[in-house]
């Protein structure tokens, strides 16, 4: 099965690493994959344009079906390999919807997330400015409170749809693996931290991790002060 899969993946992406962690979750290893280089532009190569004309990453493909969306390629593993690995889609109803909220709740938090890390990086010199830093700063802080009242009211241990891992701690993990490594505070977080530390060491996480993480573990600080 795995051997008709290929996946482009760049290191420390949330979005590759979530269908990362899918297929972990779904024993699929011993799929075809390339890692490529940002940095390098190799996410623009021919060989990627060829299934994905946006040049991003992932690009997954299993057979003739391309799913080069992240949530789609998750959604579609678990959907077609159902009985195999891990069960992602509780059967409660409750559990169910709310996973698919923190799903796609998680696209907000990712894009936040983004915006306060990526500003200088995305915006000219000439064109930046402060009021927009503070108020992508503002937002950010605003979306971590959310994220820290949810798993509050979880209670300690649960994952983001309660007691079951499921799609919603695939997509979303890596955001908050992410805001740990830009220097996001365990003390100011304290529920995001106690999930942090509750997934990092889960084997389809520790499976995937990012190589230039794990040859680099220190961090940067850029959200040491949210």
């Amino acid at each position: 099965m795995a051997e008709d899969m290929t996946l482009f993946w760049g290191s420390g992406s949330p979005p590759c690493w979530r269908v990362m962690i899918a297929l972990e979750e779904k024993n699929l290893q011993g799929y075809n994959q390339k890692l490529l280089s940002f940095d390098k532009a190799e996410h623009k190569s021919p060989e990627v344009l060829a299934i994905n004309p946006r040049a991003q990453l992932p690009t997954f493909k299993h057979g003739n079906n391309i799913l080069n969306e992240s949530y789609a390629a998750c959604l579609y593993l678990e959907s077609q390999f159902e009985s195999q690995g891990n069960k992602l889609i509780p059967e409660s109803p409750a559990e169910q919807a709310l996973m698919y909220q923190r799903m796609f709740e998680g696209l907000t938090l990712y894009q936040k997330k983004g915006d306060v890390i990526y500003y200088n990086w995305r915006v000219p010199e000439g064109e930046r400015h402060d009021s927009a830093v503070k108020r992508n700063r503002e937002a950010l802080i605003t979306e971590l409170k959310l994220w820290e009242g949810y798993l509050e009211k979880l209670g300690q241990g649960s994952f983001l749809a309660g007691k079951t891992f499921s799609l919603a701690d695939v997509v979303v993990f890596p955001n908050v693996a992410y805001l740990f490594r830009f220097g996001l505070s365990a003390e100011r977080y304290p529920k995001l931290a106690e999930y942090y530390a509750l997934l990092k060491d889960r084997p389809s996480v520790k499976a995937s991790w990012p190589p230039h993480w794990l040859e680099n573990p220190q961090g940067q600080d850029t959200l040491k002060d949210l």
